[in-house]
């Protein structure tokens, strides 16, 4: 292998680990980072997502449609539980952390007992390319666009929107923007789910991609809220940055040693960020800045 294909496979590799992060995390930014609230069934609402777009797809459905009804189905869910549970539950963390992890077993065993330990895949669309004698995944190229996309369309709805307006204001200062005339109520919900619906979608963009299962929210949620807590309080400035740190961490040590150590470099990574900036990556950029 000579150098450029080196580089290309790390470079390949970082984009990957990138992707993941940003896509997994992105639910988790907007309902943890921007509501405080601890969604422990991130996982199953990436689930709920990757059921939907595997049954509509094998259904018939392009694949672009069924992950656009992965992404709907997991936002529905996301807002009736934002009515029933949620709701209820705001400024009590440890009520939430406690409720949304029994909403996670609960959707993880129900989903086991009537749809079975499996669910047949659909498998990785658009075939692969070659590179200096090795083969890499187009449709992973395809991810890595749609993370940057994501990040950019989030960034623009909460910043060049009404919508984004109303919730920035209502989460920052609720009594303030009731009083405003503004439905707390209705945003809350809206926004709620909107991580949610992130979520489905992260689980319809990897559907093609892994064995679909009543267990695999686990293998996003670890990420996912490690991306979010090195990135900060402040979504908008710190995902991005964290995902990428992270993101070059994994992919440089399983490079060297295989994924185990990917893993274990990535918490330790985790760890040493958190301590020497513990108001994540977006606080030391907010203090740059002021």
């Amino acid at each position: 292998m000579d150098l450029l294909t080196h580089a290309f496979t790390f470079l390949y590799q970082i984009g990957d680990a990138f992707s993941f992060l940003v896509l997994s995390a992105c639910g988790l930014a907007v309902v943890f980072g921007m509501m405080g609230v601890i969604n422990l069934a991130h996982g199953e609402l990436i689930m709920c997502g990757a059921y939907v777009t595997a049954a509509t797809t094998r259904a018939g459905l392009p694949l672009p449609l069924g992950i656009l009804a992965g992404a709907l189905a997991a936002g529905a869910v996301g807002m009736v539980m934002e009515r029933l549970v949620i709701r209820h539950l705001y400024g009590r963390p440890l009520d939430t952390i406690v409720a949304t992890w029994g909403i996670s077993l609960a959707a993880t065993q129900g989903t086991l007992i009537l749809l079975g330990s499996s669910m047949p895949g659909i498998g990785t669309p658009l075939g692969s390319f070659t590179v200096g004698g090795y083969s890499y995944s187009t449709y992973r190229v395809v991810l890595m666009v749609a993370a940057v996309a994501v990040l950019a369309g989030l960034y623009l709805a909460f910043n060049a929107t009404r919508f984004g307006t109303l919730a920035r204001a209502t989460i920052q200062v609720p009594h303030m923007a009731e009083a405003l005339g503004v439905d707390t109520r209705t945003v809350y919900a809206l926004t709620f789910g909107l991580g949610a619906a992130l979520a489905g979608l992260a689980g319809g963009l990897y559907a093609p991609t892994m064995t679909i299962v009543p267990t695999m929210g686990t293998t996003f949620i670890m990420e996912a809220f490690v991306t979010v807590v090195v990135g900060g309080a402040d979504i908008f400035l710190g995902t991005a940055p964290a995902a990428l740190v992270l993101g070059t961490v994994r992919a440089l040590l399983t490079t060297w040693q295989g994924q185990l150590f990917g893993q274990i470099g990535l918490l330790v990574a985790v760890i040493l960020v958190i301590r020497v900036l513990p108001r994540g990556i977006s606080g030391l950029i907010l203090r740059e800045r002021a």
